[in-house]
């Protein structure tokens, strides 16, 4: 497992997944990825009694998103290879996970740090949360669903200027778009999350799947979307103006 992410099974049938790489901000590496990924699997088998999963980062960081270097090496990456990136595991993990999720958010939340919280079925901020979803501006499109979900969750208009003009947003706004459930002061959130995580965990599990099914609605458009928009994804990172973009943001000059 990597450094940089911890998986711990705390009291009630949690599972906390924790972004755990402060000097990055949190940004999300393939072994960071791959851990999540096996993290969520396992929560779904039965065997392992977890009833909840909790994504947590760290003071001021949540996840700054993607790691850049891993985004500028995929454009180059054999074309087979894409469709098998730990990013894009882990997202079609998320759209298939049946435990239910819960999403604690202080600090930054770019990119999948915003987009991983619309598969999640509770999610509470802190007062310094930070959204951000800028993908068209790096020259790629929305990941894990976000081009489906967001439209439908807050109106073609104002995901528009979210995923588009890739406006950031705080916490307060999140909870007054319906994004997330409440905002609490940040030495409680993450408290708050296990607790209500816990007691998620405590229903019955085959009631509390099926309803969670029931509410999203079609699985296979959601999947559907993934696979789309990761095919458009694949498209705008192999783009030279795209690649010649990632560069100047990794050596600071953008």
């Amino acid at each position: 497992m990597s450094e940089a992410i911890t998986i711990e099974d705390v009291s009630g049938g949690v599972r906390l997944i924790r972004w755990n790489r402060p000097a990055k901000k949190n940004a999300l590496t393939g072994a960071m990825y791959d851990a999540a990924t096996a993290a969520l699997t396992g929560a779904d088998d039965e065997s392992q009694k977890i009833g909840a999963v909790v994504f947590a980062g760290l003071p001021g960081a949540f996840t700054a998103g993607n790691d850049l270097a891993d985004f500028f090496a995929a454009g180059t990456a054999p074309r087979d290879a894409f469709s098998e990136m730990p990013a894009l595991r882990f997202i079609r993990q998320l759209a298939r996970t049946r435990t239910p999720m819960v999403a604690a958010v202080d600090g930054l939340a770019i990119g999948v740090g915003t987009t991983l919280t619309l598969h999640c079925d509770l999610v509470y901020v802190g007062p310094q949360a930070r959204f951000r979803m800028p993908f068209v501006e790096l020259g790629v499109v929305p990941e894990a669903a976000a081009s489906h979900l967001l439209p439908r969750r807050i109106g073609l208009a104002r995901a528009s200027a979210l995923l588009l003009l890739g406006e950031p947003f705080d916490g307060a706004t999140a909870v007054a778009l319906g994004l997330a459930n409440a905002e609490l002061p940040s030495e409680a959130l993450e408290a708050h999350a296990l607790a209500q995580a816990a007691r998620l965990a405590a229903l019955p599990r085959r009631a509390v799947q099926a309803t969670r099914a029931l509410m999203r609605g079609e699985q296979g458009l959601v999947e559907a979307a993934i696979e789309a928009e990761a095919q458009a994804f694949e498209a705008g990172l192999r783009d030279p103006e795209t690649q010649a973009r990632l560069a100047r943001f990794l050596t600071g000059k953008a």
